[in-house]
């Protein structure tokens, strides 16, 4: 099925048990690590694609990318009229293939944005994994691209797909908790400067491309360890290539904040540092109404309101009013389970609840379905966008021990505070985002 400019809507018959050659997704996947491998299986698992190309600028995980999807059809049944899956050292190539619909993008941090961008050009809709960019300058270029070229694009925080995080956030929007006043976000610390000293070169590691963007630097095994390993790697660590657990878990539960606080076309007006300059934790992102969402502790997310608090993390989850717990379940001893106490708080507070917040089980079929459809999904790129730019604007209250202003309406530093320079990055060419 090519790709083109204009959406392709497939009929309801794409999601029976069989579906024909014509009405199937093809997919690419760029960025063969553990993150996307576990992707790859999710697509595969569904009858209504297709994985026809992968990427990687590993050869061994390129090579055992290529293996999985060949032994995944093998085992299960080739799709019909499925002509293979080709392995790509360059996305452009993969991109360059009219034949493929969609790409799920699952590489460091500073690609995200260019590949996503050259894919959304290319006329395919995109997953993307979080955070959506490296920088606020690139969230505002992949919004323009996904309404530029009318695309469809899902982020990849499926915390929003997951039942105790949409019903957490429905409680806070429906005033079970009264009038909120703060939120408690717990993540690792912001992102450090790349100091890693020079190790040999690697052959069958195309390192320069692995950096692309980024500036030249030697190789270190740290930031892309070779093989097919099964650890995140530590390269999101390192200011160049990610912004540490700020843009990491902080990408996940800063985007619950947002939702439950039903921000995801706004953000904050504000961000204050911490005074201590070399804190890791304690930087505040400040909302025009006042609700401040602080780097802190606790599980996961924590809203706090007048009558009552919600606090809610994978497997976890807690409602309470006043000083009485609704619904709790933070350990095997509270009893029953997690589904049980969040159908509790669902069945006695939200039974007949005003705000009902978009729903969805699966991710990953939000996203087909979507594709179908061509409505916008769950965390399409607004969502991302606006997410990535909070964890960007804290970690520069962090880099910078400033209080920054800011406008979420442009998107822009405001009233003389912040730097342009601090929106963007120096890009190394061939690859920017302009």
């Amino acid at each position: 099925m090519a790709a083109s400019s204009a959406p392709f809507v497939l009929p309801s018959s794409v999601w029976g048990a069989e579906t024909k050659p014509s009405e199937r997704l093809t997919m690419g996947f760029i960025g063969m690590g553990k993150q996307n491998r576990g992707l790859l299986n999710g697509f595969m698992g569904r009858s209504t694609t297709e994985v026809v190309a992968v990427c990687d600028v590993d050869s061994t995980r390129r090579e055992r990318a290529l293996q999985q999807v060949n032994e995944r059809y093998a085992s299960r049944g080739k799709p019909e009229g499925w002509k293979g899956c080709q392995a790509y050292n360059d996305f452009r190539e993969l991109l360059d293939r009219r034949d493929i619909d969609a790409v799920c993008i699952a590489t460091p941090d500073h690609w995200h944005a260019i590949i996503t961008i050259a894919a959304l050009d290319s006329g395919k809709d995109v997953y993307c994994e979080k955070p959506l960019t490296h920088n606020i300058h690139e969230a505002k270029a992949v919004m323009g691209a996904v309404e530029r070229n009318n695309r469809v694009l899902q982020t990849g925080s499926m915390q929003r797909s997951m039942t105790g995080f949409r019903t957490a956030c429905e409680l806070v929007q429906n005033g079970c908790i009264g009038d909120v006043s703060r939120v408690s976000c717990n993540f690792g610390p912001p992102g450090v400067v790349c100091d890693l000293p020079a190790e040999g070169a690697e052959p069958g590691l195309d390192w320069d491309f692995w950096l692309g963007p980024a500036q030249g630097r030697a190789y270190n095994s740290v930031l892309s360890p070779r093989g097919n390993h099964n650890h995140f790697p530590s390269w999101r660590n390192y200011r160049e290539y990610g912004g540490g657990m700020v843009t990491d878990w902080g990408a996940h539960h800063l985007d619950i904040a947002q939702w439950g606080l039903g921000m995801d076309a706004s953000g904050p007006v504000k961000v204050v540092a911490p005074a201590d300059r070399k804190a890791t934790k304690g930087a505040k992102l400040i909302y025009a109404n006042g609700i401040e969402v602080v780097h802190g502790d606790g599980i996961g997310v924590h809203f706090f309101g007048s009558e009552g608090e919600v606090e809610v993390t994978r497997g976890r989850f807690h409602f309470k009013r006043g000083d009485k717990s609704i619904a709790k379940f933070l350990k095997r001893e509270d009893g029953g389970s997690l589904e049980s106490n969040v159908l509790k708080a669902e069945r006695e507070f939200l039974k007949n609840a005003k705000h009902k917040l978009y729903k969805s089980s699966n991710h990953l079929r939000d996203f087909l379905e979507c594709v179908v459809s061509r409505k916008k999904p769950c965390t399409h790129e607004e969502i991302g966008g606006r997410t990535a730019i909070c964890c960007h604007l804290m970690n520069q209250a962090y880099y910078h021990g400033e209080v920054i202003e800011w406008n979420p309406a442009t998107n822009e530093f405001a009233n003389g505070t912040g730097d342009p320079a601090w929106l963007t990055r120096e890009y190394r060419g061939p690859f920017s985002v302009a």
